[in-house]
């Protein structure tokens, strides 16, 4: 059974007095301090070296995460087609929770453990990275893209927020889908 809604569900009136230029600004100066942060702590900070096991299972536990978001984002993809702008919402939110858990566990990970290398050689070695590579790009780009079509939809802008998630939705899917398929190459290649 479809519901219709005519109106969105959810809108937060102190974003909608925040100027859509002002907004971009806070949310690109956001994302590169997310991106310069994760660059540091992956490839110039060395590992910690905790070896406790629950940091060993954080690899597992963020694939699960970014399996969840995939989830959430085909689910909301889903409601917004049939138009039940509330459910979309729950959806979306809970896709932004699962990724945002994911980036908490992504760093305490890294932290600890630092950076795990591929270490198979042959053809499945381009592979790998072709995935890698493009996953750590659109990450990038999915950063500030998601932070964007929130703030257009929680202010009240729905048709740019329409616009903009037309790129959001398939980047971020992406994103979510290729995180558990380095994740399952690192665990069966490396084995």
């Amino acid at each position: 059974m479809t519901t219709l809604q005519s109106k969105p569900p959810l809108e937060i009136a102190a974003l909608k007095s925040v100027g859509s230029g002002r907004a971009l600004a806070i949310i690109l100066f956001l994302s590169a301090a997310v991106f310069g942060f994760l660059f540091w702590l992956v490839y110039v900070k060395p590992a910690a070296g905790y070896t406790w096991r629950v940091i060993g299972s954080l690899p597992a536990v963020n694939a699960g995460l970014n399996s969840l978001s995939t989830v959430f984002l085909i689910s909301g993809y889903v409601a917004i087609r049939r138009r039940q702008y509330h459910r979309h919402m729950k959806l979306m939110l809970s896709a932004l929770a699962s990724s945002a858990l994911f980036f908490v566990c992504y760093v305490i990970y890294h932290n600890a453990h630092g950076d795990t290398k591929f270490l198979v050689h042959g053809l499945v070695r381009p592979i790998y990275f072709s995935v890698l590579i493009s996953h750590i790009v659109l990450s990038g780009v999915s950063v500030p893209l998601i932070l964007l079509s929130f703030y257009l939809s929680l202010s009240g802008k729905l048709a740019l927020h329409k616009r903009v998630s037309r790129f959001t939705f398939p980047i971020w899917l992406y994103v979510s889908v290729t995180g558990v398929v380095v994740f399952a190459m690192l665990k069966f290649c490396n084995s």
